[in-house]
């Protein structure tokens, strides 16, 4: 592994808009028109994220939902822009961020590669070359030439990964999406991820599967509330993780004497 930087968060916020007071009818709406401010709240998803991932790492990112994982790959990718601080994305990227993300419904899985393809940067030459490679990789059959919106969410993810997988980027971004399919398919995967891996490529990983971070990660990073708690071993980590799960378990636990709470 190099010490070369591949990702690089410094000081990053990632703010939303948040509708706090939904109006039902349009004459509720004119009616407080002049407070329209007052309709909506901001919310910080991320506080002050900083990291770094090297070259050739594999690094794990846990934390409960809605702690501001999904939103540190998406903002890796390129979908957000950070609301302040900086980040930096050296190399391609291949994000499997969202499920059939891209896909057309009313095309095939057979133009759906092409489509994806093509959205992942590359020519039509080359995914036609990589198309039989594909089909193969997704063991979806004959429903390759079936229109995707018949297909199931582990056929998505089948073909999804198979695409992505294939581009070759320097960069894998891979949210929750590889907890869909059977075991043999996702063992398949982690076998691809692994093979990426020692070819030298960074891997973002977001799993609520801690043995899977635990084993195949060179690091691992907790968020919670939007802010890194730790960062370091996925060991200790995952630990300090499931620390966090226990005691929020024990603050949130209605006590069997008290009646009445919602």
């Amino acid at each position: 592994m190099t010490h070369e930087t591949s990702i690089e968060f410094d000081s990053v916020v990632q703010r939303f808009r948040r509708i706090k007071d939904r109006k039902d009818t349009l004459r509720e709406v004119f009616a407080k028109i002049r407070h329209w401010r007052n309709t909506y709240e901001d919310f910080e998803a991320l506080k002050q994220i900083s990291f770094r991932v090297s070259k050739g790492e594999m690094v794990g990112v846990i934390g409960r939902n809605g702690s501001g994982k999904s939103t540190i790959l998406k903002i890796t990718a390129g979908v957000y822009i950070p609301t302040s601080g900086s980040v930096a994305v050296r190399g391609t990227i291949a994000p499997l961020i969202e499920l059939g993300a891209g896909f057309h419904h009313e095309l095939t899985g057979r133009e759906n590669i092409l489509l994806n393809g093509l959205l992942l940067g590359l020519s039509k030459r080359e995914v036609l070359k990589r198309e039989s490679r594909i089909i193969e990789f997704a063991e979806l059959g004959d429903f390759i030439d079936s229109p995707v919106k018949q297909y199931s969410s582990g056929m998505y993810m089948r073909l999804a990964f198979a695409v992505a997988s294939e581009v070759d980027p320097d960069i894998l971004i891979v949210d929750e999406i590889l907890g869909v399919g059977d075991a043999g398919f996702r063992k398949k995967c982690f076998d691809r991820i692994l093979n990426f891996k020692a070819l030298g490529k960074t891997i973002l990983f977001v799993s609520h599967d801690m043995n899977s971070i635990s084993q195949y990660c060179d690091r691992a990073m907790l968020i919670h509330h939007g802010e890194l708690v730790m960062t370091g071993d996925p060991d200790a980590v995952v630990a300090r993780y499931q620390k966090l799960l226990v005691q929020v378990a024990h603050v949130t636990t209605v006590p069997s004497n008290v009646s009445g709470v919602v």
